[in-house]
């Protein structure tokens, strides 16, 4: 089951079209990867799904059930964590959770145990400091866990690591693989690295539209390409090679990358055995979230 479907989706801001006809399906229990650069349109996307904005074509599905703008029908399916989420500086943790529960309506009992839960999975269940003094990882910790308090089946994020160093990005990632299993996460980022250790799924998003999108195992199998990284012992050989093979790229002191459609791996390897090259490493590379996000920015 897909738990959001956006079919031809377009919103104008005065005279700049943001979103220009964006279909996008995310699988249930997915961890999906949003890829976009900054500016590009995935927090008015995001915006858009809650109901918060008005769309000016398309549909959206949460669920199955239909997105209605100023309606909060689907959003009772969603958690939301925004780039950079507001709370009552004056309040600790606990008490900042239990008022949020109290406001949903979850009975005490349910209240105290859940709001309990969610701060040991977000390793705040013992921190007693008030708001004011977290750091901004902490803060974001909490925002997931305020997102996740009615038990959502899908968890939005907006940026949730931009902001943070290593080992904050590191937290909120653990915490995001840790709640797939009751929940599909949807975030926004355009730090790949954290996509690629992380997601099941990706989309890229490039001038309103989706360039593409679908399982990172599969979106990387289908453009694969077939090229080979060779690392030499010493600078001579790397001339020697440059200079019989012109088109090979260096990308590194010793690495270069060539093509098959310029050169046939047995052709290089012929050369290199003929002029008895000592190779340090020669393997097929696989295409990086980088390439393939910069090739869909190029078109």
């Amino acid at each position: 089951m897909d738990m959001l479907q956006i079919t031809g989706l377009h919103k104008r801001f005065g005279d700049k079209e943001v979103l220009k006809g964006l279909d996008l399906v995310v699988p249930e229990h997915s961890i999906f990867g949003f890829i976009g650069k900054n500016g590009s349109g995935k927090t008015t996307t995001m915006k858009t799904v809650l109901g918060l904005l008005a769309a000016d074509a398309g549909v959206m599905m949460v669920n199955g059930e239909k997105v209605v703008y100023g309606q909060t029908a689907t959003n009772r399916f969603i958690g939301y964590l925004p780039d950079v989420p507001e709370f009552y500086p004056f309040m600790t943790a606990q008490e900042y959770l239990r008022f949020c529960g109290e406001i949903t309506g979850l009975k005490k009992s349910e209240n105290e145990q859940r709001c309990k839960e969610l701060l040991t999975l977000v390793g705040l269940g013992d921190e007693t400091h008030r708001i004011k003094g977290f750091s901004r990882g902490m803060k974001q910790r909490l925002g997931i866990a305020q997102a996740l308090l009615n038990r959502p089946k899908l968890l939005i994020c907006d940026e949730p690591t931009s902001a943070l160093d290593p080992v904050g990005r590191k937290e909120i990632l653990d915490i995001l693989i840790a709640v797939r299993e009751h929940t599909t996460v949807v975030f926004s980022t355009h730090i790949l690295s954290d996509v690629e250790r992380i997601c099941t799924d990706v989309a890229f998003l490039d001038h309103g539209v989706i360039g593409m999108q679908g399982t990172l195992s599969d979106i990387k199998t289908k453009y694969r390409s077939e090229e080979y990284l060779l690392e030499t012992e010493h600078d001579t050989d790397l001339l020697m090679l440059q200079q019989a093979f012109p088109n090979l790229r260096q990308t590194g002191k010793h690495q270069m990358i060539f093509c098959e459609r310029d050169y046939t791996m047995f052709e290089v390897l012929r050369f290199v055995a003929d002029q008895k090259i000592l190779l340090v490493k020669m393997e097929r590379t696989e295409p990086t979230l980088e390439s393939l996000f910069m090739e869909v920015t190029r078109n």
